[in-house]
């Protein structure tokens, strides 16, 4: 058993996979403390995918090392896949079975007693608000049920490390909701999570540490709090009532030598700034001295997709063939 990194629950060092001649992962390092809630983010087809599946014993890195809860994952895989819980994008529990019996199953592939695995079961249905559709196939589940159920079914052997990919892809906001109380128990309870997610909002809310990944590399690494404070201060924006005094405005709201946004079709001016509240008052004071009127002005912090914009120069959410990796019966594969 490797010993080192005993205070993380995942280590990464070097990773790196390509696919073809197109490079997945160039060498990211990553650390994940016992306990906590780490988040991936990037643009589909960034490494986030590839970088879980290594880890979950899927799939074989091209060069570099990682550990899970103090296994090496080429190593030993076997002692790995002990302690993890993987749950995707796509649900990789039996339509035609019920829920219970779904749980059953996967406490019997872990080798747990009939009684054991019908008792931890009904634990389960019961944590997940799925007690009264324990009977039901799951096919007549909604997308909601299901993503309670798979994530339930991650964690029948009550893993230390839980690598969730995605999971709340499609659900209604208050599904997510529930799911991020449900996370939150979890984590609270000893647990330790790996997160990609689209939603950055989601990053934002569940994890104490971020990383950014785009082209297979790790572009920042932070707390959500530090990686916002690195932009500065934020920005402020200005909608002017009479489009004709714009380019007036413009001129009188420049601060610090910054040419400030110009938005015709909304009436709006963006400044950044570094000081918010004292630059809100002088921009109030300067537009009302020269007779200006403004239907509305904001103070805007900066945010998880002003970082992730800046960083990547790109959406989310934009395409890329990569991570079509993400394939149903590879996510299943590790239970």
């Amino acid at each position: 058993m490797f010993q080192r990194h005993s205070e993380h629950a995942v280590v990464i060092e070097g990773l790196t996979k390509h696919f073809g001649k197109t490079a997945a992962l160039s060498g990211i390092d990553l650390a994940v403390e016992r306990g906590t809630v780490y988040g991936l983010l990037g643009p589909n087809g960034a490494g986030k995918t590839t970088a879980v599946r290594i880890l979950a014993t899927l799939l074989q890195p091209d060069a570099g090392r990682a550990w899970v809860d103090g296994f090496d994952v080429l190593q030993q895989p076997a002692a790995v896949r002990g302690r993890i819980g993987l749950a995707g994008q796509y649900a990789a529990v039996d339509e035609m079975l019920t829920g219970r019996a779904n749980l059953e199953m996967i406490g019997r592939l872990y080798r747990m007693t009939g009684k054991q695995a019908r008792a931890r079961a009904v634990e389960l249905l019961e944590q997940f608000g799925l007690t009264d559709a324990a009977g039901r196939a799951v096919k007549t589940y909604s997308g909601g049920m299901r993503r309670r159920l798979d994530l339930a079914a991650s964690i029948v052997a009550t893993p230390p490390v839980l690598f969730l990919d995605e999971p709340t892809t499609g659900l209604d906001p208050r599904s997510r909701a529930d799911m991020w109380d449900l996370l939150k128990a979890m984590v609270s309870g000893g647990t330790t999570v790996l997160l990609t997610t689209q939603y950055l909002d989601e990053a934002d809310q569940l994890a104490g540490r971020i990383a950014v990944i785009d082209h297979g590399r790790v572009v920042a690494e932070g707390t959500p709090a530090q990686l916002k404070e690195s932009l500065g201060g934020g920005r402020i924006d200005v909608v002017v009532r009479d489009s004709e005094r714009l380019s007036d405005s413009a001129r009188l709201v420049q601060l610090n030598g910054v040419e400030p946004l110009i938005e015709p079709a909304l009436r709006r001016i963006t400044i950044q700034i570094d000081d918010g509240a004292g630059a809100l008052v002088e921009i109030v004071r300067r537009l009302d001295a020269a007779g200006i009127a403004i239907d509305d002005i904001a103070l805007r912090r900066p945010t998880l997709d002003d970082v992730f914009l800046q960083l990547t120069g790109s959406s989310i959410n934009a395409d890329d063939a990569l991570d079509a990796e993400r394939a149903p019966e590879a996510i299943g594969a590790a239970r």
